[in-house]
């Protein structure tokens, strides 16, 4: 090899490093940073919104693009089911046709769109896409969307709880304390009507019923009593 072709090459093997280096602070410089969540959930029929946030190291224009493409969890091929570009245009084909809003900001970096009424058979990944020429190098964040049903839950707080456990079997034992007492009222004031004699014991079963009576009177007083000082 001569001494100029020596020369030649040894001066291409120097800038090759260099210019790639070059090449990736270039790509760096103008990459975007996309941000996604990861996962989502949503109930169906409930709008769900699928956010994307974006920073750009160019102002933003009017040639920014947003995309918005969609992959079922079981496969297939990616399909794009929103674009922006100074308006937005959401799907008018397909299973997101007028189902899909927008809900962002581009001025402020926001590319999030909504779903209507979605179901069970959206469940899948999303991937939000931005490019703000000459902008246009960025991660690509993967949003996975789970639909569920809404089912219905009934939580019981501890003061709740407590209350059932005290005062319903408190209230039981009156009322069939009450109603016994109704019944043998009743019987002791038939046996009361004109004309009816009571035996001795009778007279000592009336004693007792009234005897009774007092007690379950002052029972109950000490029950309100005592249910009064607890809420206090």
């Amino acid at each position: 090899m001569r001494g100029g072709e020596a020369v030649w090459v040894a001066e291409i093997g120097f800038l090759l490093p260099r210019g790639a280096l070059l090449l990736l602070g270039i790509c760096g410089a103008l990459s975007l940073d996309i941000k996604t969540s990861p996962e989502v959930r949503g109930y169906v029929g409930e709008q769900v919104v699928l956010k994307c946030s974006f920073k750009s190291s160019f102002p933003i224009t009017e040639s920014l693009t947003i995309d918005w493409t969609y992959r079922p969890l079981t496969g297939g091929h990616m399909e794009t089911v929103f674009h922006y570009q100074s308006v937005a245009y959401p799907a008018s084909v397909g299973r997101f046709k007028d189902r899909i809003s927008w809900v962002g900001d581009a001025a402020k970096g926001d590319a999030s769109i909504a779903i209507q009424s979605p179901s069970v058979s959206d469940n899948g990944t999303f991937i939000c896409s931005v490019k703000n020429p000459p902008d246009v190098y960025h991660n690509i964040p993967q949003t996975v969307l789970i639909v569920t049903e809404r089912g219905f839950s009934f939580h019981l707080t501890s003061v709740t709880l407590l209350s059932i456990v005290v005062f319903i079997p408190s209230t039981v034992v009156v009322v069939l304390m009450l109603v016994r007492m109704g019944r043998k009222a009743g019987v002791i004031k038939e046996k009361k009507k004109p004309g009816c004699k009571k035996s001795s014991v009778e007279e000592s079963e009336s004693e007792y019923t009234d005897s009774c009576m007092g007690r379950l009177k002052t029972w109950c007083l000490n029950c309100v009593d005592t249910d009064e000082e607890d809420l206090y």
